[in-house]
């Protein structure tokens, strides 16, 4: 590669990418089935304290490629060892359906959070 294109949104996407594979902050489903199950109390306090309620900051010159990414986050390939990475057939088909200008540097966002996400699910695995 000879430019780098992505070169001060690299960390952002990195940190976008994570913070969806992590679902975000939210333990509400958890409290809600812990309640439903008679968890203790001590319990359901710790589930709470651990609950953050945070918004995610994403950059507006990263949001074509965080929304694209969203636009494909039904489109993973799998194996059955796991995510083995996005759809290129799927991603081609939404470039072409949102005329995407610069195809070049969507795709190298899109791997700079694939990659993000294919890593942090290969450390959870291990």
């Amino acid at each position: 590669m000879d430019e780098e294109p992505l070169r001060g949104t690299r960390k952002k996407l990195t940190d976008a990418a994570l913070y969806w594979l992590k679902g975000g902050t939210s333990y509400e489903d958890a409290i809600s089935d812990l309640k439903a199950f008679g968890a203790p109390q001590e319990v359901l306090d710790e589930m709470i304290a651990a609950q953050k309620v945070e918004d995610f900051e994403v950059w507006p010159e990263n949001w074509p490629f965080v929304e694209m990414f969203l636009r494909l986050q039904t489109q993973w390939r799998t194996s059955f060892s796991g995510l083995v990475g996005l759809d290129y057939s799927a991603v081609r088909w939404l470039f072409d359906l949102y005329s995407v200008e610069d195809r070049r540097e969507m795709l190298e966002a899109l791997q700079v959070m694939e990659h993000t996400i294919l890593s942090a699910k290969s450390e959870e695995d291990e």
